[in-house]
């Protein structure tokens, strides 16, 4: 048996000095004096020792992001579980689209890895394959009201009907909210006045257009009368009608991201096109938005915070694409590596978040959104998944030590303070000092369970109540 000893334990809702007994792959208990029950002791002293991360948002292969090779540089951050994005191909189900994602992770990833579905072709029977989702050890599906004119793209009616059908199988609907129209209309004009430069992608997707859309689909939620979770909310509109709808009684919940939280609108202008590599959707925003999910973050109206890692393969030259046309930038923004430490720098350390805050929003809560019932804690029971952070740990983030593959680092000069000393994965050491000591494979599928986080707090609507069979027959 193994011992971390002699740290400060950080969970969800406490500190305390103590030790973590491990026995193979799992916590067999937390506490003190257990040093007789151990043959391999590290000592921790002046360490914080905290749940490996858990992001709950990565795109590992859909969006054109560079496949699960690169998943060491989420050991070396301290994120122990991902839980990516099925791309579906045309003709495949739900099911088949995700047994073929996870061939490609299968034997490559270097941390353990679950799913999350998305609707790109909806069939006559995408309804009956939902139920057959937590099958697949699929407990979230998403679907996209922004992206016109691509597989993405979903109308009102068939997300409506997906909405239906997952709450009957407890799947938690996930949406990605932007107004299509309104963007287009944004894009058209910009384009006719000849503004074509990285930051005009952002002047295309104002506020407004993920705020209305955001409202709208807590609407469409409402009817449906199930729980619905929205994905990277980037503005304070958008944050303040999901924390409207949860006061209101209903199962509404977000997350937020790290580049949403650090970068604003100014690197989308950066000269020589580098503002490219700063183009996803919902765009950057400015820093009265940041300041307003800081604030969502620290009070629980956004409950996690991911990466929405895209780590487009061909670097920056496959950003170039969009060199005369902004419309043409690939979206997509890596930050698998320094989601952690970019939160307990920029939070953590300069009071924005407490250490129970920061763990809640990194592990505990993603895994319980996805959920992962064995991830995302410290206690008996649980996968030895563990970071032992260095608090006294100064530097810089740079391109030199990234290991995302594309050639450049999102949050480049960034200050370090603290970093992941040393990251078990299953009890296995990983990643230390910033460097996988782990083997390309070691990474195991993790099955999610239905009836996750948004579920808990989901009460059916009086007039659904009266009317069940709206929703049990409509289809």
């Amino acid at each position: 048996m193994k011992l971390i000893k002699n740290g400060t334990v950080l969970t969800a809702e406490s500190e305390f000095k103590g030790d973590i007994l491990i026995d193979g792959e799992t916590i067999m208990a937390v506490g003190k004096n257990l040093d007789q029950l151990a043959d391999d002791m590290i000592d921790a002293s002046g360490k914080y020792i905290f749940p490996g991360g858990v992001d709950e948002h990565t795109h590992f292969g859909s969006f054109g992001g560079r496949l699960f090779e690169t998943t060491e540089a989420a050991a070396v951050g301290g994120t122990t579980t991902i839980v990516d994005f099925v791309p579906q191909e045309k003709g495949d189900s739900l099911g088949t689209a995700v047994e073929k994602h996870a061939a490609k992770a299968s034997g490559i990833s270097c941390v353990d890895f679950g799913f999350h579905s998305m609707v790109m072709d909806m069939q006559p029977d995408t309804p009956d394959q939902i139920k057959e989702l937590p099958k697949h050890g699929v407990s979230c599906v998403k679907m996209f009201m922004a992206y016109k004119g691509t597989p993405f793209f979903m109308e009102d009616i068939s997300i409506l009907k997906v909405m239906n059908e997952s709450k009957r199988h407890g799947i938690t609907m996930m949406v990605h909210a932007e107004n299509p129209d309104m963007i287009s209309f944004y894009t058209e004009r910009l384009k006719a006045e000849g503004h074509l430069a990285p930051v005009n992608h952002s002047y295309s997707r104002p506020p407004v257009t993920e705020e209305d859309a955001v409202r709208h689909a807590i609407a469409m939620a409402q009817v449906a009368d199930v729980p619905l979770f929205i994905v990277h909310v980037s503005t304070k509109g958008a944050m303040e009608a999901v924390r409207e709808a949860y006061a209101g009684g209903q199962s509404v919940f977000g997350e937020t991201c790290t580049h949403y939280l650090v970068l604003d609108t100014s690197y989308l202008a950066l000269p020589d096109f580098e503002g490219a590599k700063y183009v996803c959707a919902p765009p950057l925003r400015t820093k009265e938005h940041q300041e307003a999910l800081w604030e969502g973050i620290d009070r629980g109206w956004l409950n996690a915070v991911s990466s929405d890692h895209c780590a487009l393969a061909g670097g920056f030259e496959k950003k170039k694409e969009g060199l005369e046309d902004f419309t043409k930038i690939p979206n997509g923004i890596p930050g698998v590596q320094n989601r952690i430490s970019v939160l307990w720098s920029q939070g953590v350390a300069k009071g924005r978040i407490s250490k129970q805050r920061f763990v809640d929003l990194i592990a505990t809560t993603p895994a319980k959104n996805a959920g992962l019932a064995n991830k995302g804690q410290i206690a008996p029971g649980f996968d030895a998944d563990l970071v032992i952070y260095d608090p006294d740990y100064r530097g810089i983030i740079t391109q030199k030590n990234n290991l995302e593959g594309i050639g450049y680092e999102t949050f480049e000069g960034f200050e370090m303070t603290g970093r992941p000393e040393q990251v078990f994965l299953r009890g296995m050491l990983v990643a230390e000092n910033g460097r996988f000591t782990g083997r390309r494979g070691c990474g195991h599928r993790i099955f999610a369970k239905p009836y996750a986080a948004a579920y808990k707090h989901y009460r059916p609507a009086l007039w659904a109540q009266k009317y069940p069979y709206l929703f049990f027959n409509a289809l």
